[in-house]
């Protein structure tokens, strides 16, 4: 039996409909339960951020997290399936009407994703002060706190509500499936079958 982390909300449902059609039975996590056993799967509902970790540590054999997740844990996992869900992007957001000096020696950036803003702007040869924020973000810039942010964008929406305007994209992210290298190796025909049916969904 294989052991799914999946992280919670609408990629969690995303994911369960497209075992559905590959099973064509319900797959649905009642109430606040955390485990749901169904067709030869245990599915385990955990915090976005901690999927990459569950898997790493062998407590899944796989996992389903968003490619801008995995960048910024930099853990030595099997990437089996984009999922095609999710799809958004890795940005910087500054105050309306400003641009990036790219000349100056050092940047504040706040951000809960510390490395991959950190590579970015080093690859620019700027230094990077991170401030690491995790909500309402958008106000860094406003307040002074940093001058600029790294987030998640979808539609650009709640940054433009907030003032701030869709800067440089620095990668482009969307849900994929991932697998321990131990479970990928001892579970090799199993996995990859499964790959090929959530492939086709």
């Amino acid at each position: 039996m294989l052991t799914i982390a999946l992280p919670k909300g609408r990629i969690a449902e995303q994911t369960l409909e497209k075992f559905e059609k590959v099973f064509n039975e319900k797959f649905l996590f009642e109430n606040r339960k955390l485990i749901l056993k169904k067709a030869g799967f245990t599915f385990l509902n955990v915090r976005n951020q901690d999927v990459p970790t569950y898997v790493m540590h062998g407590a899944a054999d796989l996992g389903v997290v968003g490619l801008d997740v995995l960048e910024e844990k930099e853990y030595d996992l099997v990437k089996l399936l984009d999922l095609k869900i999710g799809q958004c992007k890795v940005a910087i957001g500054l105050k309306a009407g400003e641009q990036i000096d790219w000349n100056r020696s050092i940047i504040t950036v706040a951000t809960k994703h510390e490395k991959i803003a950190k590579r970015f702007f080093e690859s620019k040869a700027m230094a990077v002060n991170i401030v690491k924020l995790y909500g309402s973000i958008e106000l860094a810039p406003l307040v002074g706190l940093s001058d600029c942010i790294v987030d998640i964008v979808e539609t650009g929406e709640t940054m433009r509500q907030n003032g701030l305007v869709v800067g440089d994209t620095i990668m482009d992210s969307s849900v994929h499936l991932i697998s321990n290298k131990n479970s990928y190796y001892n579970h090799k025909t199993e996995i990859l079958s499964l790959r090929e049916s959530l492939a086709s969904t």
